[in-house]
């Protein structure tokens, strides 16, 4: 199926067709559970929270919730978002149960922040700095949260912040450089 095929599927569930929800769901599980699996790769195989569970628990939020789907791209926006939220929420569950000793570790890949080291961050200090980048500015945050943790390509970033690629592509170097210096 096409993203367009996706985009149809939402409207129509929108417009209260049931049957478009199921035929929905397997086809944006997978997308999610490959963001989730990319998100989990570096983890230890230890963590109570897997990219399954993640992907459920999105899911289970987003289709519960009255939401006008506009189409794909916006549906896996709101699923970056959603992600993120669950990722700092279990984090500050597991640090309040071990007063900040079980912290979950996510790798920001070298696809994340850089092209030739590995930085590991605390799911909560990376909250903290998408924050503070946010203070200041807003939209390098959202495409830096959009393209890390909903996977978007250039192309969609362009098309869901109404940014030309260039835009996107200049963004996401200084959000990437801002975020490195932060987390360093």
């Amino acid at each position: 199926m096409t993203d367009q095929d996706i985009t149809r599927l939402l409207q129509q569930w929108r417009d209260g067709d049931d049957a478009a929800l199921e035929q929905l769901t397997p086809l944006v599980y997978e997308q999610l559970r490959t963001l989730a699996a990319r998100i989990f790769r570096s983890e230890s195989a230890g963590h109570t929270l897997q990219p399954t569970a993640l992907v459920n628990e999105a899911l289970q939020n987003m289709l519960g919730a009255n939401i006008d789907w506009q189409d794909r791209t916006h549906f896996f926006a709101l699923s970056a978002r959603m992600m993120r939220r669950i990722l700092v929420n279990h984090a500050n569950s597991k640090g309040a149960a071990k007063r900040g000793g079980g912290a979950m570790r996510v790798t920001l890949h070298d696809a994340m922040v850089t092209s030739d080291e590995n930085n590991d961050a605390d799911i909560l200090e990376l909250d903290r700095s998408l924050d503070e980048l946010a203070e200041f500015d807003a939209r390098k945050a959202e495409v830096l949260e959009l393209h890390y943790f909903a996977g978007l390509t250039y192309a969609e970033l362009a098309d869901v912040m109404h940014l030309s690629e260039s835009s996107v592509h200049q963004d996401l170097r200084t959000a990437k450089a801002w975020l490195r210096n932060r987390l360093s």
